[in-house]
């Protein structure tokens, strides 16, 4: 962990603490570069190369060059989120700038996994198992019982194959495996919970896009309400312990439990997982849930 190693032979004990943080981060920058080249050397062999059987390779690696990303999403995003006993804080702005690493890398591999689709080397559809509907972003603790994994959609997908509930789609999927202590007291079992970053299209906008002399074109463009929102399964009923149920059910069914109402922008993906962490925080505590305003997200944005 560069992070927790000590400052280099020959630095003045009297050198400010930021600039020795900041030589700690080099590293950990320098792998981003070094990750972020490598997407887009994937692009460029797409663009223009000729040879069809070698963009053809290129699209049978993304998988993996997707998976040889995960630790550096690891390290991030549990350096800076987790919370455990012992666990010193780092500085804000380090914090600010690992999730900027994260973020960054994130949405250059989804302008990557896009592009290959674009052509048709990768398909997006979540009901296809070959697909690459989303990719794992990092994970996190929060305490000794909550792990939580982040995912990210790479185009807004259908909360369910089918179609219900309707117009709602989800981006982000943080799947938090929380440990419960047996009402017995012996041990502990695993227990997870899906919670979605969505956004619902709503009623259409009027407006016209394209005036000529000769006429106007007048196209409409849906609201989208973002919010995040808890997976609630219905179909097997999950307070039953039938078997066969499972066995013979072709498709879970679930509903959207909306926890958060965020507004008509999309909330990056710092902001949105730092919101979930809200809301877990505050389950844990019992507190209720606050309803995230608009003004927060612009300031949060502005500052950034």
């Amino acid at each position: 962990n560069p992070l927790s190693q000590p400052a280099s032979q020959g630095k003045s004990s009297a050198a400010p603490a930021g600039a020795m943080m900041d030589e700690k981060l080099q590293p950990i920058e320098q792998q981003l570069k070094y990750l972020l080249k490598k997407a887009e050397e994937f692009q460029m062999h797409l663009l223009y190369s000729r040879d069809r059987i070698r963009k053809e390779e290129f699209a049978r690696a993304v998988p993996v060059f997707l998976q040889t990303c995960q630790p550096y999403f690891e390290y991030l995003e549990s350096t800076v989120r987790s919370v455990l006993p012992g666990k010193k804080l780092l500085p804000n702005y380090i914090q600010k700038r690992l999730l900027q690493f994260s973020q960054q890398l994130a949405s250059s591999l989804e302008q990557l996994v896009l592009m290959f689709a674009s052509f048709g080397y990768i398909l997006l559809e979540e009901t296809d198992p070959c697909s690459i509907s989303c990719f794992y972003r990092g994970q996190f603790r929060l305490g000794p019982s909550y792990h939580v994994s982040i995912f990210r959609y790479c185009i807004g997908t259908p909360y369910t194959a089918a179609l219900e509930p309707r117009h709602l789609y989800k981006r982000m999927r943080w799947n938090v495996d929380i440990m419960e202590e047996l009402s017995n007291g012996d041990g502990s079992e695993p227990r997870t919970e899906f919670y979605f970053l969505c956004y619902r299209d709503t009623e259409p906008e009027l407006g016209v896009t394209n005036q000529s002399a000769a006429k106007n074109v007048t196209t409409t463009k849906p609201h989208r309400l973002w919010s995040i929102g808890r997976w609630i399964q219905t179909e097997p009923d999950p307070t039953q312990s039938d078997l066969f149920s499972w066995i013979l059910c072709k498709q879970p069914k679930g509903d959207y439990e909306s926890l958060l109402t965020i507004g008509f922008e999309e909330p990056s993906q710092i902001l949105a997982t730092d919101l979930l962490v809200e809301l877990l925080t505050n389950q844990v505590s019992g507190q209720a849930t606050t309803v995230y305003v608009q003004n927060s997200m612009n300031e949060s944005a502005s500052s950034s």
